[in-house]
């Protein structure tokens, strides 16, 4: 999954939302994000909550592009 930019038509942005709504709503990226704020707010960070959710967000964003990466290496 390429990350779009501004000037990416709507489809491509559309189908990028969706993906990241599907992460957002998946058991795995709660339970990371609650472990995350768990570890953030043990160690004072301020915006526990959204430095948690912007590091499971990019993790699972990151991931999932690792992945097409490798599929697009395997043809």
């Amino acid at each position: 999954m390429t990350f779009p930019n501004f000037n990416s038509p709507d489809e491509e942005i559309k189908k990028w939302l969706h993906q990241i709504a599907f992460i957002c709503l998946s058991e795995e990226f709660k339970s990371l994000k609650l472990e995350l704020e768990k570890i953030y707010l043990e160690y004072g960070e301020k915006n526990y909550r959204l430095a948690a959710f912007q590091d499971a967000l990019y993790a699972f964003l990151t991931e999932k592009e690792n992945e097409e990466i490798k599929q697009s290496e395997a043809y």
